[in-house]
């Protein structure tokens, strides 16, 4: 496996050249953080959720009444009454209710912990992409000066009758195709660097043009799962999920106790009158019913779905973690195998020197190049399960 993880990182520094020299894939994430407009947008939308969150812990409103009875055969007066009163839950509620919007807010930055990943995962996704399609371009640009080479080359011989039509026509061809193959290319990058515009909330991102170095080495598989388990925003969801539900309990039973009503009272007949204190008790016999036992059956309900999820996580996990050691071996397989061969510009001087036929040089030359384009693309995989694998990190 260390044989495997050195020849890998060497074999980096062949993959990506899309990157300016001063900025690392880390700053250029940061950048996208901080102008992302989604993540902006629910950043707001947390700081409302929050602040609706502690509204549900205010006292209720004061009550004001009062009665004035000027009818009747009033032997005794007017009779005036008013009541001033203040009524609250049983005091415990309000500290169990402000611990539960606590554990609220953490499960709302849990939420935008996650939602940052997916957005800083879809973005290094594209990096990686626009790496591989830059690195795709200078081959395939060096391609097609070959092609026009031989193609010039051909007109030549072709001008001089020592060709026929046919080699002439498919020199022709070739050379387009690898005219198109750029142009296809560069159409790819415009589009990649449109896609990241609109993660950098509309802003270019500048100097995204030389290279920068993508590690490619992740650790064994349990250390990796490990921290997985203590950093990755969808597990620290459940388990904020579970211990929200697990103080609603607390929170319901605490509403069982009775409410109270304090306040203050004046009843007056002409020439005389009372005042005094106020107070009331609510019994929440018909309101709390079965509150309590849909809390408990919540929590058991959290329970269950973190250990489902975690355990369906481990296994694509698992799965992904398989693939990309099964990858890189083969990777490091066609690294070792064409390191040092050079084949495509050994063919190309044996062409030119007379030594192949068109068709010939065109056949070997695919040969190498189907072989070339294939270790990119395994690296460029390489690079996409590295980031599923680490993607807790972002």
């Amino acid at each position: 496996m260390n044989k495997h993880i050195v020849s890998a990182i060497c074999g980096c520094l062949f993959f990506v050249n899309g990157f300016s020299q001063d900025k690392n894939i880390g700053e250029l994430l940061n950048e996208i953080e901080q102008n992302n407009t989604e993540l902006k947008g629910y950043q707001s939308f947390i700081e409302s959720q929050q602040l609706e969150n502690k509204s549900t812990n205010n006292l209720p409103d004061p009550q004001l009444s009062g009665y004035y009875l000027p009818f009747g055969d009033n032997a005794t007066g007017n009779y005036t009454e008013y009541e001033i009163s203040q009524s609250f839950e049983f005091p415990t509620v309000y500290g169990s209710r402000n611990k539960w919007n606590d554990l609220k807010s953490i499960q709302l930055q849990t939420s935008y912990s996650k939602k940052r990943q997916e957005v800083l995962l879809d973005a290094k996704t594209v990096l990686i992409e626009l790496a591989f399609f830059q690195k795709q371009k200078d081959i395939e640009t060096e391609r097609r000066t070959q092609s026009k080479q031989v193609f010039d080359q051909i007109q030549e011989l072709y001008n001089k009758e020592q060709v026929g039509i046919l080699d002439l026509n498919k020199a022709k061809i070739a050379w387009i195709q690898e005219q198109f193959v750029v142009e296809q290319i560069e159409s790819d990058i415009q589009i990649l660097l449109t896609k990241l515009k609109t993660l950098n909330g509309g802003n270019v991102i500048d100097g995204v043009t030389s290279s920068i170095a993508l590690p490619i080495e992740v650790g064994t598989a349990e250390s990796l799962w490990q921290e997985k388990l203590a950093k990755d925003p969808l597990l620290q969801e459940l388990k904020a999920n579970e211990t929200s539900s697990l103080q609603k309990i607390k929170l319901e039973k605490n509403k069982v106790l009775p409410n109270v009503a304090l306040g203050y009272n004046y009843q007056g007949v002409s020439g005389s009158n009372y005042s005094g204190f106020y107070g009331g008790v609510s019994i929440p016999l018909w309101s709390s019913k079965n509150k309590v036992k849909a809390a408990e059956a919540n929590y058991e309900y959290q329970q269950s779905n973190t250990q489902v999820v975690t355990t369906s996580l481990y296994t694509h996990f698992q799965e992904t973690y398989n693939r990309y050691e099964l990858m890189l071996e083969k990777f490091n397989e066609y690294q070792t195998t064409m390191s040092n061969l050079n084949s495509e510009q050994l063919l190309f001087k044996a062409y030119m020197l007379g030594e192949y036929s068109f068709m010939d040089y065109y056949v070997e030359l695919q040969f190498y190049r189907n072989a070339s384009d294939k270790m990119l693309q395994m690296e460029k995989e390489l690079q996409l399960l590295q980031a599923q694998l680490l993607k807790h990190q972002l």
